[in-house]
């Protein structure tokens, strides 16, 4: 028997909460409900959820905190909810923890898309690691550090493979322009995106079908990079 995924939804708009929490309750998923930040962490700490949707803007607690908050007890994704213009927000919950992030106004189809992959990645961590990954039509092999498609190998740069296995490794999530560059490049490198903007260029000419509209490496404007594993998220 397959267990019911719990879900806390954390938002203090009530029309998200009747619109959200319905959904979710009809797709199987046992949802909890929380209006702020302080309850958001007390519902944590009580009944631990699989996954949370996480507002930025609560009454009591900015967003960020929160997710720093929830860090502290669970490894479980969260996914953001932000109406915010800007994006400062948004990066700085996924730096310090968040999964995903999907912005006020959406699709039902599309939030319920980004937790499939959030249940999904969370239940695979439990296994082995993986030595190959297949994105499409591509198989990514991190130990030999070869790339290949139909039998043919692609042949990338160590950074161009470094870049491709971080995003392969956390395939469907966002990585942040200043986490990726901390982890290719290392720490002195986070303020110099130019450096990543121009390895992304090199790799999807290498990887795209179309270099022009990406497939696979996706761009989160101002924000960082996802690699889709299916090409279709």
């Amino acid at each position: 028997m397959t267990r019911t995924s719990r879900i806390l939804l954390v938002d203090d708009d009530v029309s998200i909460q009747r619109a959200v929490a319905p959904l979710l309750r009809s797709r199987g998923y046992h949802v909890d409900v929380a209006c702020t930040g302080g309850e958001a962490v007390d519902a944590v700490v009580a009944t631990p959820p699989d996954l949370i949707v996480l507002d930025l803007g609560l009454p009591d607690l900015e967003g960020e905190e929160v997710c720093r908050r929830i860090r502290a007890h669970t490894r479980a994704p969260v996914i953001i909810l932000s109406a915010r213009s800007g994006e400062t927000d948004k990066v700085a919950a996924l730096d310090i923890g968040a999964d995903d992030y999907v912005t006020k106004p959406f699709g039902p189809e599309e939030l319920l898309a980004r937790i499939r992959v959030a249940l999904r990645r969370l239940a695979e961590a439990g296994q082995p690691v993986a030595e190959r990954v297949t994105v499409g039509d591509i198989t990514i092999d991190f130990a030999r550090h070869r790339v290949v498609r139909a039998d043919e190998d692609i042949r990338l740069t160590p950074k161009e493979f470094d870049l491709l296995a971080l995003l392969a490794r956390n395939a469907d999530r966002v990585l942040t322009h200043r986490a990726i560059l901390q982890a290719i490049w290392g720490g002195n490198a986070v303020d110099q995106p130019e450096h990543l903007w121009v390895l992304m260029g090199q790799l999807r000419k290498k990887i795209e079908p179309d270099p022009a509209t990406p497939r696979y490496l996706l761009s989160e404007p101002w924000v960082g990079y996802r690699l889709v594993s299916s090409g279709t998220l």
